[in-house]
């Protein structure tokens, strides 16, 4: 089963800014990103919790509301952890695969690297 976290961001426009004028907020792990948009911060806040997620235990989920200033955005975002850190982790793993021999010999002699021809052969089949 997943794990899905549910955080409160806090979304501020600032008249100044004009490529990213969207800041965003997110108190539980005292972090912080910006946006093009309302919508576009809410995907930063997404995407930063996820890549904290990576390296650092995540409090638990938070439905509470926190105040913010007038003009003020407050709201929650939902972020599945287990589905972010599978598209986005890349540690390397060992695996061990069986091949012809015929293969291994030719592949040797070429210096070919049998694990980048195996990751490229992975992800032209997995479509990513």
């Amino acid at each position: 089963m997943d794990e899905i976290r549910v955080f409160p961001i806090i979304i501020t426009k600032d008249k100044g800014s004009n490529e990213y004028p969207y800041f965003v907020e997110i108190p539980d792990i005292d972090g912080m990103t910006e946006g093009k948009s309302v919508a576009d911060a809410m995907e930063m806040a997404k995407d930063y919790i996820g890549t904290f997620s990576l390296e650092n235990k995540l409090p638990e989920s938070n439905t509470k509301l926190p105040k913010a200033g007038e003009g003020a955005i407050v709201t929650l975002v939902t972020v599945n952890v287990s589905e972010y850190k599978r598209k986005n982790d890349n540690r390397v793993v060992k695996k061990t695969i069986s091949i012809p021999n015929y293969l291994n010999e030719l592949g040797k002699e070429n210096k070919i690297n049998f694990s980048e021809v195996m990751t490229a052969a992975l992800k032209k089949k997995l479509s990513v």
